[in-house]
Formats: C-alpha cells, structure tokens, sequence
C-alpha cells in the first residue's frame, strides 16, 4: 500500500495535471529529446558534478520516464503501482541515509532534464529541498540572434568564473554588470567563501522578493538583486540582516524596474509644457511652507569652460535667476575629480537645504536614485530617458526632431550626394539621431548616403581621414560647442578648401525647461510624496513644441530650402509632424514602422538598428574606448534600456 507521502505527491501531480489540461498546456515533463535534436546543438561539454538547483531541473532527457510524472514533477503512477513502491523506497532512503548516488542530467540554456535519477529528484522536490549534486553534460547551442541565446553565452562566461548556475536576468550585459557590483573582473574565479556569501544575499533576498510577489513586475528575483546593488554597495549589503535588506527593498520597491507591459504603461511620458501658470500663484509655495527663498542646486560632473554640455546646462540655471530674482537661490557643485563619490555631493547639496535638485547626466543616475529614494522630501531630477522609477524624475530633449531638420539641409546641400556624421556614443539616444537625420536627408535627396563615424570608437579611421577619402563637403560634427576647446567644429557645415561655412546647428535651450519646471513647482503641481507613489514615473521628453529644441539656420541658405525647412518645424511646433512616421526601411532592406502611424516613444528610445543608406555600423562594446564603456555601464548598471546622456 501506498505510503502516505506518496498518496499527496499523487494529489499534487494530479492536481498540476488538470490544471495544464485546462490551460491547453503539456500536463507531462517535458523530454529534453523532444525539444532538440543534435542539429541544434554545436557541441557537448562535460561539466562534471554539479550542485543543481532543483528548481532548474524541469524534465526528463529521454522519452520513456516523462508521462510518470506531471509537469511539477510530482508521481502520477497508481498509488498500488510498483512505481508508487520504487517511489516509497527512495522516500525511506532519503530519510535514512541522505539522498543517495548523484544523478545524471543534461544542461541546455541553464535547464536541467534528468537521465538517471528521476525519482531521486520528484522525492526532493515533495520535500522541498534546495539542490540535488548531479554529473552534468551541458548541450550547447548554436550562436543566434535570439535575446535568449545572447543571455545564454553571456551566462556560460558567468558560470566559468563562479560556478553560480541559479541566476535568471532578462537583460543583456546583466551578468557582467553583477560581475562589476560584487567587485569581480572578467575571467576572475570566484572563491568558495565569495560564493557562499553570496548565495546567502540572494536567498534572502529573493525570499523577500517573492513575499511581495515580484514576478508581477515582470523580472526574476536576480533582476532585482542586480537593481539594489546598483544603489547599495555589495561589501555593505552583504552584512546586513534580513531584516535591514527587507527595509530597504520596502523603500526601493516602487523603483525596481518595471519590465512586463502592463508595468510599462506605468511610465508617462510628458511630451510638452503644462498650460503657462499665472504669476499669481508664486507664493503659493512660500506660504504654505514657510520658506522665503526657494533652493535650486544643479550637481556637474565637469566644469563649464570644459565641456559643453555642462556649458548648456549652466546657462540654464544663470536663465532661472534672472526670471526669478530673489525669489530663488542656485548653485553649481563640481565633481572634483574621477574619485570623488557622486552620492557625496547629492548629500551636501541635501543638507544645504535645497528643495530641488538637477542632475544633469546619466553617470550621477544610481547615486540620484538613491538619494530621492531616502531624501523624498526633496525633488531630484536626472537627465536621462525611458526610467521607470516613481521617486526619481527624468528629462531630456527629443533632439532627433532638429537632426531630421538639419539632414534635410545636408541632403539639399550635399554636392556629391555623401554626407558625413559623426557620433559621439552608440547608445539609444545617438541612434534615432542618425536615423531621423538620414530620413531628413532622403526627403530632399532621395540618392543621399550618410557616412556615419563613431567618436568613441577605438581603431577607427580617423574623422577627417574618411572625409578626405570620400571627398565630403558637407558633415554633421558635434552638437555643441566647448568654450575653453579651439575646435570650433560643430553643428552641420560645408567644408571646402580648407574653410568651415556654417549650414545649421541643433540648439537646447535649457532654461526653459527649468523655467517651467520650477513654474509648476511653485505653482504646487508637483505631486506629494504620497500622491506620487500611486501615479507613473514621469518622464519629460520636450521637443520643438516645448521649446527645449530648436534649429539655427544660417541666413545663407537657399529660400528654398530654408522655407521647406521652416514648414516642416512649424508642424513640428505643434506636435504634428513626426520624423519616424509611417514605414521605412532598415539597413537589411526590411521594414520598420507602420502606414498611417508614428513609431511609439518606446520604439525610438529602444533604436537598435540603422536605417537604409546610413554607411557603417553600431560597434560593440568592446570596439569602444574605455571612458565610452565606462558612460555606458554606468547608466545601463541601472535600467538597461534607457538613453545615456551627458
């Protein structure tokens, strides 16, 4: 007679089993034959005994054992079955002796499917046990395109280095970002204290995780991990109780990433200026919090006269006092050099009382999350895009609007049909630049080609090499100007024989955005801390129609040109002209986009690929120089999709 042990394995095997028939899904484990076949698989690889995660093993490697048991791996034989007895008898082994001989399973994409030792397996997992030591041969596929396989090879590097086979990411480069938060290099072996500890911090961890019912959020108990290490250094975490990790998950937790589709709508965007407030309204914020002066402080990771984003930015804030007077108070920190800790100067600016701070580039993100996370009281707003963290504001510019602009003058302009760009980073932002700016280009200049080169690329040919071997007069160069820099190459210009003719160059305009920023601020229509948590993440991305981006012309160019130029930034000035509307075609000839629509905000954030007649390529990482990788890691450290700015 069955054992009573048996006869609620039964019931939950039965129970799983009905449950699949109803979902239309496979009620058995799934056999590892079934799945592939040896043409899918480049090669075997031996991997030795193994501490398997017995939440990884989720089926059978061949086809005769699989409809013995259900999809939870639970018995479905007959409680009076020699199955049920063989079953009782590992139960007893179990309890008497351990869990017996290792088993013998195959690994493909970080699965387990059992050979030998099926029973050994179903026994612990009624017992809930961790991990059962397995011999393991790892099937591995081929190379695709597929985000699966990516992640796939990026977890088999992961696993020569720390052996850790129980981590799930949903996003590319996120074993390596773990890599750097631990304080490990590329190919550095982990010790078996440094695994121990670890395995410690994500059980917990993930314990918390899925108390709250994370998976609802759309990532696995590692992207979260990966999310809190990204605000909280891993020397410190690591000693923290179970109880101090579940206070600060409580505080992060409207920030962790938002990933699955119902989350994103989560988001807002906000595409242009609320309605212009009344002046009246100004003392609305002094009066209800008793404050004479409101305090505005902007955190630079360079100085003005070296850079001129900071040089944009500062003009901004110089814009603020000028239409606000006395009524508000500015200042400027510095990141003194490349060792100072970014959260050091949030912190200063904090305790100096300021009611708002700018972070004007993506490198002080983690640190700006951070801060807002345990600073709610104060507001803190990052320049970059797509975040979907609700106590952290961000904004930037939809530069890619005056880039369609100025490709349309270059594609007017261009003697030879060739235009050169040059990029500063490959990131998400960069990306629909060059591709509005190529579609600019096509409208006026149907046979245009837009030589493209990368600033941050290593190894590369030289930006004035390639002009000279293509014999381009016409270039888009870089967006803005340096004021302590000679180079005054910027913007889209003719060259020829030596001298630089002005076309047209892209501009911000920064203080009207912190304008209208600290307007509806004071104006109080800025949520409370507690409305906050119950609405989006905001989001602001002005363009043409928020006045954020404009285009300069020069006053030579052709009438033609410049009124053509001029209607299509009118349309754009009131939102009714979109750069990526309809379909066009991609490098590889195949189609983006649909007729009669406009690509979604998501869709040109996310730009991955280059369209038509664009000549060159996104590098990789590695092709880029150390500081580029190091701009784009930070940023990426913390939501993996978003625009690297600054």
């Amino acid at each position: 007679m069955a054992s009573e042990d048996y006869i609620k394995a039964n019931r939950s095997a039965r129970s799983a089993y009905r449950k699949a028939v109803a979902a239309g899904e496979y009620p058995y484990l799934p056999a590892l034959d079934d799945i592939i076949d040896s043409r899918d698989v480049r090669t075997e690889e031996p991997l030795g005994m193994v501490s398997i995660p017995l939440d990884r093993i989720v089926g059978t490697k061949t086809v005769g054992r699989k409809q013995a048991f259900a999809s939870n791996f639970m018995p479905l034989m007959p409680e009076h079955s020699e199955f049920s007895m063989k079953w009782d008898g590992v139960v007893q082994y179990h309890l008497s002796q351990g869990v017996g001989d290792p088993i013998v399973a195959y690994e493909y994409l970080n699965r387990f499917y059992v050979l030998e030792g099926n029973k050994r397996v179903s026994v612990l997992k009624y017992f809930h046990a961790d991990s059962v030591e397995g011999t393991v041969t790892r099937l591995v596929p081929y190379e695709t395109s597929s985000k699966e396989n990516r992640i796939y090879y990026e977890f088999m590097d992961f696993y020569r280095e720390s052996q850790i086979n129980y981590l799930d990411f949903t996003e590319e480069g996120s074993y390596a970002r773990l890599r750097e938060a631990v304080g490990k290099k590329s190919g550095e072996k982990w010790t078996d204290d440094e695994k121990i500890d670890f395995k410690s911090l994500y059980t917990e961890f993930s314990e918390i995780f899925t108390a709250k019912k994370g998976a609802s959020l759309g990532i696995t108990p590692a992207d979260g991990l990966l999310f809190y290490l990204s605000l909280y250094h891993y020397d410190e975490v690591k000693n923290k109780s179970l109880e101090e990790i579940r206070a600060d998950v409580d505080k992060i937790w409207d920030n962790l990433p938002l990933l699955s589709e119902e989350n994103k709508a989560n988001v807002s965007m906000v595409f242009k200026p609320s309605e212009e407030p009344s002046e009246g309204v100004f003392t609305r914020f002094f009066k209800l919090n008793k404050v004479k002066q409101l305090k505005v402080a902007f955190i630079h990771d360079k100085p003005a006269a070296v850079s001129g984003w900071t040089y944009m930015h500062e003009l901004g804030r110089m814009d603020l006092e000028h239409v606000f007077g006395d009524r508000i108070r500015t200042e400027a920190l510095i990141l003194k050099d490349s060792e100072t800790d970014i959260s050091e100067l949030l912190e200063e600016a904090i305790a100096a009382g300021n009611h708002i701070i700018f972070t004007p580039n993506s490198r002080f993100l983690a640190a700006s999350l951070k801060a807002s996370i345990e600073h709610p009281e104060v507001k803190i707003l990052n320049c970059s895009l797509g975040q979907p963290h609700k106590t952290l504001r961000t904004y930037y510019g939809r530069l890619y609007e005056a880039k369609f602009l100025c490709g349309m003058i270059a594609g007017a302009m261009t003697p030879n049909d060739k235009i050169a760009y040059q990029a500063p980073l490959p990131n998400y932002g960069a990306i629909a630049d060059i591709n509005a700016f190529t579609l600019g280009a096509k409208m006026t200049n149907p046979r245009a080609k837009v030589y493209l080169h990368w600033a941050s690329q290593t190894d590369a040919e030289s930006f004035h090499s390639m002009l000279r071997r293509e014999q381009i007069s016409v270039v888009s160069d870089n967006d803005m100007i340096t004021p302590a820099s000679e180079d005054r190459a910027y913007g889209l210009y003719l060259y020829e024989e030596g001298h630089m003719k002005r076309l047209a160059t892209p501009m911000w305009n920064w203080g009207k955005f912190y304008e209208r920023i600290i307007r509806d601020f004071l104006q109080g229509n800025w949520d409370s801390v507690k409305e906050a948590k119950e609405k989006p993440a905001i989001n602001y991305w002005w363009g043409i129609s928020g006045g954020i981006i404009d285009l300069i012309m020069s006053d030579e160019l052709p009438h033609g040109i410049e009124t053509l130029v001029n209607i299509i930034r009118g349309q754009m000035a009131v939102d009714y002209f979109n750069p990526f509307w309809g379909q066009f075609p991609k490098q590889d000839h195949t189609m983006v986009g649909q007729k009669d629509k406009g690509l979604s905000p998501e869709e040109i954030i996310m730009m991955d690929y280059l369209v038509e007649d664009v000549i060159g390529s996104i590098p990789d990482r590695q092709e880029l120089t150390e500081a580029a990788r190091e701009r784009i890691e930070l940023q990426t450290s913390i939501t993996p999709a978003a625009t690297t700015i600054g």
